[in-house]
């Protein structure tokens, strides 16, 4: 009996482990549909018009589970707001709302977590999350200026960053935007091969 139990114990487990990476691959896959549907839209592209002519969706990493890591929210209340620097003159202010811990191949690694000050201001959104980083794809597969992830403040100490999601500053595909430049304390010594890669435009 106790096998029995055993076997049907383990047949349960693998049955969810399953149920949860099909429902991971379709939340990633839905949303990068929505981002190809998104630039291909002339009502919401980031493109040229040119670019936009010829655009065919963006092109993404193999989705990857293992890019998709559980983090220990450190907050870190007594920060002061910054100008962060950006690809034109101009510098929205910031302020570092905490860290995200993270163990990835047996190291740790930790990304700063950031929030621009006007969106507590009417219409603005408190709970978002801006998470600029680099990491050893850049100029070889991704932007050479690194990419973006969002995030939701947690009610909790345990955040998710799911590098699969992860996005290009919108002046990779047009010059009229500005972006903000990821920090150095937000570089990641590895190859993160997820997300989308580097545009080239026409």
């Amino acid at each position: 009996m106790k096998r029995i139990a055993f076997i049907i114990c383990i047949t349960l487990s693998l049955a969810l482990k399953s149920q949860t990476d099909v429902q991971f691959y379709s939340e990633i896959e839905a949303y990068q549909a929505e981002q190809n549907e998104k630039f291909s839209d002339p009502k919401t592209s980031l493109l040229t018009a040119r670019d936009l002519e010829h655009f065919d969706g963006l092109d993404f990493y193999p989705i990857d589970k293992n890019f998709r890591v559980e983090a220990t929210l450190v907050r870190t209340p007594d920060e002061i707001p910054f100008p962060m620097p950006t690809t034109t003159s101009w510098s929205p202010e910031y302020i570092k709302y905490g860290e995200a811990r993270f163990i990835f191949n047996d190291r740790e690694y930790t990304l700063s977590l950031f929030q621009q000050t006007d969106q507590y201001l009417e219409g603005g959104d408190p709970g978002y999350l801006f998470v600029p980083f680099t990491d050893l794809t850049n100029g070889n597969g991704t932007y050479s200026g690194g990419r973006y992830l969002d995030s939701r403040v947690p009610e909790s100490t345990t955040i998710i960053l799911d590098f699969n999601k992860a996005y290009n500053p919108y002046c990779v595909y047009n010059p009229l935007y500005t972006c903000p430049i990821p920090p150095a304390e937000n570089h990641l010594d590895i190859l993160v091969e997820a997300g989308v890669k580097d545009f080239k435009g026409s």
